[in-house]
């Protein structure tokens, strides 16, 4: 049992610095272009994942697979980026958050057609609050907006939705840090076309922003997608790694809170419970009823 529960830690750590670079990252794009700002992001980390690729002498992949670790890398670092940076440049923030939340559901949803997992209703229950949770946290001080952004910022949540489907696969055959490692390699020679620009920038930063760039790339990407990963290879299913995602909004406002003195409204409390009520009953639910709910 405790072998089976081990994902849990590993989907918090990288949950924790995932929010943390949601603040930063508004801190970075201070003085940083987005297409830039998500190069260096990634260049810091493969640089990261490089020196501990050499010191664990960690093997290359085989020739058949290296097809899924370069979509891996397209998926999740470079049509993923690009397409939320478009996304949000014609919607508000709390429209984005609200879309790009869907991402577990689209998870969810096409495990249940890949990889046939069975989620019980009692989980589909839990995603529904956490929707709600994540849509009163949103929207509730807030507005909806309806554009063309809102195309961009559903196809970036289908493709974060694709890539953790394709952890779940790679992380069968790879360890977490193979995985995650080559993904990103493969993600940032993608990104490498806006290296001019990055290098402008980098050059004349301020100190401040290159600590910002350093958390981000070691601690938010680095660090954090291997232990995504690490999750995915110890989790039964598919969403019961991906549901931790709901938990972001919640857990950025308090770190703005705490980081960038950015006070959080009543919504924050509010939608944070109903999302971290949703998280307890998906993942605990069952076991306090004393059975296994039947799936769908």
């Amino acid at each position: 049992m405790k072998a089976k529960n081990d994902f849990h830690i590993y989907a918090i750590i990288t949950i924790i610095f995932w929010s943390l670079a949601y603040v930063l990252t508004r801190l970075a794009l201070q003085y940083f272009t987005a297409l830039s700002l998500g190069f260096l992001r990634y260049f810091v980390a493969s640089c990261t994942l490089i020196i501990v690729a050499l010191i664990g002498k960690i093997k290359m992949p085989h020739k058949k697979d290296l097809p899924w670790f370069m979509l891996s890398g397209a998926l999740g670092f470079f049509i993923y980026m690009i397409l939320f940076n478009y996304g949000q440049k014609t919607v508000t923030a709390a429209t984005g958050s609200i879309v790009i939340s869907i991402g577990p559901v689209l998870t969810a949803l096409i495990a249940r057609v890949i990889y046939k997992e069975r989620m019980s209703y009692l989980q589909w229950l839990a995603i529904i609050i956490e929707f709600v949770g994540v849509a009163v946290l949103t929207l509730m001080n807030g507005f909806f907006s309806i554009n063309i952004g809102l195309l961009w910022l559903f196809l970036a949540a289908l493709s974060l939705s694709l890539y953790n489907l394709l952890q779940r696969k790679l992380t069968r055959i790879y360890s977490a840090l193979q995985t995650s490692a080559f993904s990103i390699f493969f993600g940032t020679t993608l990104l490498s076309i806006f290296l001019p620009v990055s290098l402008t920038e980098v050059m004349t930063a301020p100190l401040i922003q290159w600590l910002y760039l350093a958390i981000l790339g070691i601690f938010s990407s680095a660090i954090a997608y291997v232990s995504w990963s690490k999750a995915f290879a110890k989790a039964e299913q598919t969403s019961q790694v991906s549901n931790y995602m709901f938990i972001t909004p919640f857990l950025t406002s308090v770190l703005g809170f705490i980081i960038a003195d950015e006070v959080p409204e009543p919504s924050t409390v509010v939608g944070g419970g109903i999302i971290l009520l949703g998280v307890f009953l998906f993942n605990y639910g069952g076991k306090l009823y004393g059975y296994r709910v039947k799936g769908t």
